[in-house]
């Protein structure tokens, strides 16, 4: 078969699980993450520092030609190429591989680092005089390239004369450091992009499809990663419920917009949505409907709806979730779960969505080949018969054992024909 054929073959096995009906064989993609780099021989410092990304595309090129998966997943989600910008904006949100001071292992995933951007007492300032707001305290807390903003006079400046009275500022040596570094930021992240895009073509003209191309967020995972912070975001349902709405209402609209945008640009590509806080536990039943629940179904909808497939990331545990996931259009989304009972999810989810992930990770880093494929089959009787079910790994199998990788994919390509 040509490449052409053998992407229509890998696609058709993907969309025909997505229609809940059962193809030819249980389609394969594993989440790839740093294993096929780190398998290459290089480090994960050096994937971050390759601007070119020339490393990326020969570890991927190697990965699917030896493993051969249905389609490619998580290649993306390891800021390739992405060291040198983040170095420049000085991020204190991230610590990657590779950065000053080694802060992290060579081989680690980037680690994200949350603390409260907003403070308690800056709620008023927030929904009032957003700009100043972000100019004097959001940005300079998030990168330190943004520094020279912190006693920027934003709410100071009349129209009158505004440009001689901006002019000092703008102009004096850190705002121009500032400028410089943001145009190299600029130039990195196009060649990035354009960079990314190459390598994810070519691993298509190779037959493997790379579907991964839209983003979404619930709105209140944005607010509590990126806000408030996680004991903070979840303590605010009781003590700042209107604040935490208002958020929610403004971020909301912001989805909307953009999953339009991207509807017009991706149709008929996957939208990638993490769902953050979501999970067992964080909030109760109540408020899972409330704050979570009711806008993660209204962007299911809106990606369906702009033509796109929503292919959502339970992170955690998902058991007392999976009646609320039920309720969307059927045959059109993709659950991807790392922790749920998958008999369960399959019992109320399996006339409704496409399911995958829910393979442990540990077992392909720490098992035997026996317990690898023991794993593989128990997983494929439980949620193959009548279609809709991926295969996946829970998580990325980044430090797996490759004798335990090569088990897995050749147990469910034999024991998943139809």
């Amino acid at each position: 078969m040509t490449n052409k054929e053998m992407y229509d073959l890998r696609w058709k096995r993907v969309t025909d699980a997505l229609a809940l009906t059962e193809p030819d064989t249980v389609p394969l993609a594993p989440v790839v993450q740093c294993y096929p780099y780190i398998q290459a021989g290089y480090t994960m410092a050096e994937i971050l520092y390759d601007t070119s990304l020339e490393k990326m595309k020969d570890s991927l090129v190697k990965f699917v030609n030896k493993y051969q998966p249905d389609y490619l997943f998580g290649q993306d989600y390891v800021d390739a190429g992405q060291g040198p910008s983040m170095e420049l904006s000085g991020t204190k949100t991230i610590r990657w591989a590779g950065m000053p001071g080694n802060v992290i292992d060579d081989n680690s995933i980037h680690q994200f680092i949350e603390f409260p951007i907003l403070e308690d007492d800056e709620y008023e300032e927030y929904f009032t005089d957003r700009t100043a707001w972000v100019l004097n305290k959001g940005l300079p807390r998030t990168s330190a390239i943004f520094e020279p903003f912190r006693n920027f006079p934003a709410k100071s400046f009349g129209l009158f004369n505004g440009a001689g009275m901006v002019a000092p500022y703008l102009t004096n040596p850190a705002f121009k450091e500032m400028q410089e570094k943001l145009e190299k930021i600029q130039a990195l992240g196009m060649e990035n992009r354009m960079n990314l895009e190459k390598v994810n073509a070519e691993i298509e003209a190779m037959g493997f499809p790379t579907p991964m191309k839209g983003m979404a967020a619930v709105p209140f995972d944005s607010y509590s990663d990126f806000l408030r912070g996680t004991i903070n975001g979840l303590s605010d349902l009781y003590i700042h419920e209107e604040e935490v709405q208002a958020y929610i209402d403004e971020e909301m609209e912001n989805q909307m917009n953009f999953i339009k945008m991207q509807g017009q640009m991706i149709p008929g590509r996957c939208v990638f949505m993490a769902l953050h806080k979501g999970m067992d536990g964080f909030m109760s039943d109540a408020h899972y409907r409330k704050y979570y629940w009711n806008y993660l179904q209204k962007i299911i909808c809106a990606i369906i709806d702009n033509g796109m497939i929503p292919y959502i990331y339970t992170e955690g545990k998902y058991d007392s979730r999976l009646e609320c996931l039920k309720e969307v259009p059927k045959g059109k989304v993709i659950y991807h779960f790392e922790d749920v009972d998958m008999a369960e999810a399959k019992r109320i989810l399996g006339d409704t969505a496409c399911i995958s992930g829910g393979f442990p990770v540990y077992l392909l880093d720490y098992g035997t080949k026996e317990q690898v494929i023991d794993e593989c089959k128990r997983l494929i009787d439980v949620c193959a018969p009548g279609g809709g079910f991926i295969f996946e790994t829970c998580y990325g199998m980044d430090y797996a054992k490759p004798e335990n990788v090569e088990a897995m994919v050749e147990t469910v390509r034999e024991y998943g024909k139809r």
